[in-house]
């Protein structure tokens, strides 16, 4: 005769799994090696076109939690330009950090990029992989992954934008929804750009503890660092691609930001804002100081005018870290309207305040 199952047992069948597959999505405790103190966690860049957020975000985030030895290390010694906005400099090159830590790094993280298949790139993601690190792709730096060999029959994550181009070109990789990151084994992907805040935290939690990472957050202003995530609601639409070519075509309404760098700013809610703001096909920012300034993280960020002589200030100002979005998409659509405020949440994959309001009030009883 076929079983049964009682409701209670169903219900905590069901439990079982779901806590299954969370703990199936939490980076494993960190275990020390090589005598180290703390883990070495690297930052990786390209000196051309890094995103902003992926790079600066988990950087600026792990140097404040102190928790770990954070290097930033670029393809080539010198400046890293990083796309939409803002330049830096990093702390070591490849070959330097090859020839300093010739064991590899505990850690390694890896931004989207301009060029996923850059070979040098690729060779040390390998490399790094190889001598124990655990990868971790943030955005659509699981492209430079998936073009490494390292997500072969491996579940992954990426940004909405790119589902389409991934889907088609690595149909081996098991492709995850609806999660702002995903981790399989010494691998841990994520959705869009703003998944950095969370995956960062997510990275405190593995190496310190979820008391660390919650003192973190607090700190920050981040209430939940969760996978929760709904990816599938975020498009361009017809009206998305309407605004875009429309604030792209219109040059005459196309201005130039200043914003101030200072001695040790919050480099993690500045990225955040200045991101949001070059994304509105109509915006350009440009760091504006008279010499080199290091950030709250000693992140060094190289100016591109040593005055804002004839620029506006860019709108708004410094936030704390968890309201640095919203702040800054309320200023967009105030400047340039609700249409260009929801084409640059859906490029961050961000669900803003007014998306919230709007979610609710659908699924009200």
């Amino acid at each position: 005769m076929r079983r049964k199952w009682p409701m209670t047992g169903l219900l905590g069948l069901l439990y079982f799994a779901a806590c299954v597959h969370a703990a199936d999505e939490r980076l494993s405790t960190y275990q020390p090696r090589f005598e180290r103190e703390q883990p070495v966690v690297v930052v990786l860049a390209q000196n051309q076109m890094t995103e902003l957020t992926d790079f600066v975000v988990p950087l600026g985030v792990l140097r404040r939690s102190a928790v770990a030895r954070v290097l930033a290390v670029a393809t080539d010694p010198g400046v890293v330009q990083l796309m939409p906005a803002l330049s830096v400099r990093a702390d070591a090159s490849i070959a330097g950090f090859q020839r300093d830590f010739p064991q590899g790094a505990d850690y390694l993280i890896v931004p989207a990029v301009h060029d996923s298949q850059d070979a040098r790139w690729l060779d040390f993601i390998r490399q790094q992989a190889a001598l124990g690190a655990t990868v971790i792709g943030i955005c659509d730096g699981v492209l430079p992954l998936a073009h490494a060999g390292l997500l072969h029959d491996r579940r992954a994550t990426g940004h909405w934008y790119s589902r389409e181009q991934r889907l088609s070109d690595f149909p081996d990789t098991q492709w995850q929804e609806n999660r702002r990151y995903v981790v399989d084994g010494q691998l841990m992907t994520t959705s869009g750009v703003s998944a950095a805040l969370p995956a960062s935290l997510a990275l405190v939690e593995a190496i310190a503890g979820t008391a660390k990472a919650s003192a973190l957050a607090q700190q920050l202003g981040v209430s939940d660092w969760s996978t929760h995530h709904d990816s599938e609601a975020f498009s361009l639409g017809s009206q998305g691609y309407l605004t875009a070519a429309g604030n792209y075509l219109a040059r005459w309404r196309h201005e130039t930001f200043a914003v101030t760098l200072l001695p040790g700013m919050d480099e993690v809610s500045l990225a955040l804002r200045v991101d949001a703001w070059a994304r509105t096909f109509r915006t350009e920012v440009q760091g504006v100081a008279n010499q080199p300034v290091f950030s709250a993280s000693g992140l060094e960020f190289i100016a591109q005018r040593a005055d804002a002589f004839g620029l506006p200030k860019l709108p708004g100002g410094m936030m704390p870290v968890g309201q640095a979005l919203d702040e800054a998409l309320a200023e967009i659509a105030t400047r340039y309207g609700a249409s260009t405020r929801s084409l640059v949440a859906a490029q961050l994959e961000y669900r803003h305040d007014e998306q919230d309001r709007q979610h609710l009030d659908t699924h009200k009883p």
